[in-house]
């Protein structure tokens, strides 16, 4: 187990769910670009709030994240709203997202390094279905200046997201929208306040 499983795992070991329950607002409202009823993967999910709120809407939903102590979470989650999702212990770095398998993954604050960014990025298209769709929102470097909570610290700036990365690096996609912006955000304790954000959402062609 490296630092980071270390860390998300003491994180999530609060009794609070400490992005809270509630799915991300940008989520919400541009969900049904995904395909009614399909398979749709949820990338460093945590403890769960938008995988759980997918499979309320009828998707086959799994959640993937290098902490089991979120995932555990979120299944417990799911057990109280009454819905079904699947889990899945996974490094980002090493994670294979198969060929046509996805009609939709979503990437709300999964943070990574360049590097492990670029090879996340490149499986997209190939993972996703036909007329499947990829939803991200991501804070921007822009962060930094905001009177807000969230978003990695100053010392891990190659984490932040930019629309000119995700561009880049999901040009096999249509994109069907992409804005940076500020919004006020209230997730939780851990997302609070007016905040810089990335929005982009692309489908395969």
């Amino acid at each position: 187990m490296n630092k980071e499983n270390i860390m998300w795992n003491e994180r999530y070991s609060e009794a609070e769910y400490v992005f809270g329950t509630e799915p991300n607002d940008f989520l919400k409202q541009e969900f049904v670009i995904i395909p009614a009823g399909g398979r749709v993967l949820c990338l460093a999910e945590g403890e769960g709030r938008n995988a759980v709120f997918l499979a309320e809407q009828g998707y086959q939903v799994t959640a993937m994240d290098l902490s089991d102590v979120g995932l555990n979470k979120a299944l417990k989650l799911a057990s109280e709203r009454g819905v079904e999702i699947t889990t899945q212990v996974a490094d980002l770095a090493d994670y294979q997202f198969g060929k046509e398998q996805w009609d939709g993954i979503v990437s709300i604050w999964a943070h990574m390094p360049e590097a492990v960014r670029q090879h996340v990025h490149a499986q997209i298209a190939p993972a996703l279905k036909p007329n499947g769709a990829f939803i991200v929102e991501a804070y921007t470097e822009q962060q930094l200046t905001m009177d807000a909570v969230g978003g990695p610290p100053a010392t891990q700036r190659e984490r932040f997201g930019s629309l000119e990365s995700l561009r880049l690096e999901l040009s096999e996609l249509e994109e069907v929208m992409g804005v940076e912006t500020s919004r006020m955000i209230s997730e939780g304790k851990r997302h609070q306040g007016v905040s810089a954000v990335v929005q982009f959402i692309g489908r395969k062609k």
